[in-house]
């Protein structure tokens, strides 16, 4: 009996086995079609995701390696073994010539380093030299004379034509060079004080003929250090890298009046490449940072973009103007500009692109990332028609391009207009994305995300909310809400 049972159990179970591989195997095509189109569903939408989001961000500008701190030079001279006097009052013009042509004749055994001790040296424009380091110690101010018949003239900018200020020659800078490599300026925080105040009366009362000079000026050159050093009262731009390559500023304070210091723009990088502008204190008369390329015809003309440019860390206030600039002199083009941890204070503007119609050249994929306003007058602002032209015979036609322009965590308070963004028929804003914005209001108002001519798209929720012109998407890129234009897929419209 038990060996009857045995032997149907193991039937029953042969059978139940055969039943099961025969039902495995008839829905062994369902199965494996199941499972490719639930592979395909999740790969076709993390395409999809991927292609929504990836067009709204420009790739980050390819910089090379920062080098930062002070290099190691054979030989160091002190200035005061070449006859300066830190008084204030005697001129060591001629001391620091003596100084740089010694360090000149050192080229080929590395160089050699200048010590600027403590004390006050009074000095007339000098020129630096290859692999040389300007080291300024603490309590040390390198003075310039106020006098502008010291300061020599020099021709106008190849890219700008005329000076910016009056056709025909211009005033060099106080600490000048062309054509160098390997240049470190920095120290324990000494200063270098360009004494504006007499430039800044007579350019207001007309009694310049001639463009005022930069404080610091660097042109055709590259492997450039600035580091650790005071910048005060320039007459002009302060630091102005003209058609460098390789060029980092770090650890700075730039200083001017709030008022009535004209033109005193913090740094100006100028047709440059591969710059890194980090953890420094701006508070100037103008823009504390412009990016620039020339202006008009004669930037189209010289053709040298500025490109590959990281500003970082960098906290600045400017109560007549703005943080960070781009243009308006950009027509040798502006691409690969990231700005990221700016903090902007008491300022009329916060971050701002500035160009017009006979400019020409191109502003393109620029990033700014985790920008905090703090009583800010306007924080985004895009203006297509700053008129301003060195001549008559710049070509109207010469329409610059604004496009691929990524905001990432804008925040802040105290702002009265968040974004005023001006587009136009000739000159409309392309490519333009909002993401993580929440901007705290001075004042209840409707109109305080301001657009014109301009397409982009929003990527999540933002405070203000946006102008109707922007395609609205989740954080999954997704789309919401897209523009009327957009829909038509006719041009941009107001």
């Amino acid at each position: 009996m038990l060996d009857k049972c045995s032997a149907s159990g193991k039937i029953q179970a042969c059978q139940c086995r055969r039943w099961l591989l025969g039902f495995l195997l008839s829905h062994k095509t369902l199965i494996l079609m199941i499972w490719t189109l639930v592979f395909a569903s999740l790969f076709w939408w993390r395409m999809s995701y991927v292609d929504e989001l990836e067009f709204s961000v420009p790739p980050p500008p390819p910089l090379r390696q920062v080098r930062i701190g002070p290099k190691f030079r054979p030989v160091v001279f002190n200035l005061s073994d070449f006859g300066a006097v830190s008084d204030g009052r005697t001129m060591n013009t001629a001391a620091f010539e003596r100084a740089v042509a010694a360090i000149a004749e050192l080229g080929e055994r590395g160089g050699g380093q200048l010590d600027v001790p403590a004390g006050v040296w009074l000095t007339a424009p000098f020129n630096l030299t290859n692999h040389m380091t300007l080291f300024l110690a603490e309590g040390s101010v390198i003075l310039g004379v106020e006098d502008e018949r010291y300061w020599p003239l020099m021709p106008p900018l190849p890219s700008y034509g005329y000076g910016r200020e009056h056709k025909g020659p211009r005033y060099g800078s106080l600490i000048h060079g062309q054509n160098l490599k390997d240049v470190v300026i920095t120290g324990h925080n000494g200063t270098i004080n360009g004494q504006g105040q007499a430039w800044w009366t007579k350019f207001q009362k007309k009694l310049l003929n001639h463009t005022r000079g930069p404080l610091l000026q660097l042109m055709w050159s590259k492997d450039i250090i600035i580091s650790n050093i005071t910048l005060r009262d320039s007459p002009f731009w302060t630091l102005h890298p003209y058609d460098c390559k390789n060029v980092t500023i770090s650890n700075i304070t730039i200083l001017a009046p709030a008022s009535g210091a004209p033109n005193t723009d913090g740094i100006d990088p100028d047709s440059c490449e591969d710059v890194v502008i980090e953890n420094c204190y701006i508070h100037t008369g103008d823009d504390a940072i412009a990016i620039k390329s020339g202006w008009d015809q004669y930037g189209i003309a010289y053709g040298r973009p500025s490109t590959n440019i990281l500003i970082r860390n960098v906290t600045v206030r400017s109560v007549v103007s703005a943080g960070v600039s781009i243009g308006s002199e950009m027509s040798g083009g502006v691409s690969n500009v990231t700005v990221e941890n700016l903090y902007v204070w008491e300022s009329k503007r916060g971050v701002r692109i500035k160009t017009a119609p006979g400019r020409g050249g191109y502003i393109r994929n620029i990033s700014y990332r985790n920008v905090i306003l703090n009583h800010v007058n306007v924080g985004i602002v895009v203006k297509t028609d700053y008129n301003e032209h060195p001549d008559g015979f710049f070509n109207p036609k010469a329409i610059p391009a604004v496009e691929n322009i990524y905001f990432h965590g804008i925040h802040g308070q105290d702002v009265r207009v968040p974004v005023r963004i001006n587009g136009s028929q000739e000159i409309p804003v392309k490519n333009i994305s909002f993401r993580d914005m929440s901007v705290g209001l001075s004042y209840k108002k409707k109109s305080v995300f301001l657009c014109s001519f301009v397409q982009g798209r929003v990527i999540g929720k933002i405070f203000p909310a946006p102008c109707d012109n922007l395609e609205l998407y989740d954080l999954r890129g997704r789309p919401i809400k897209r523009s009327m234009s957009a829909k038509k897929k006719t041009k941009i419209h107001h």
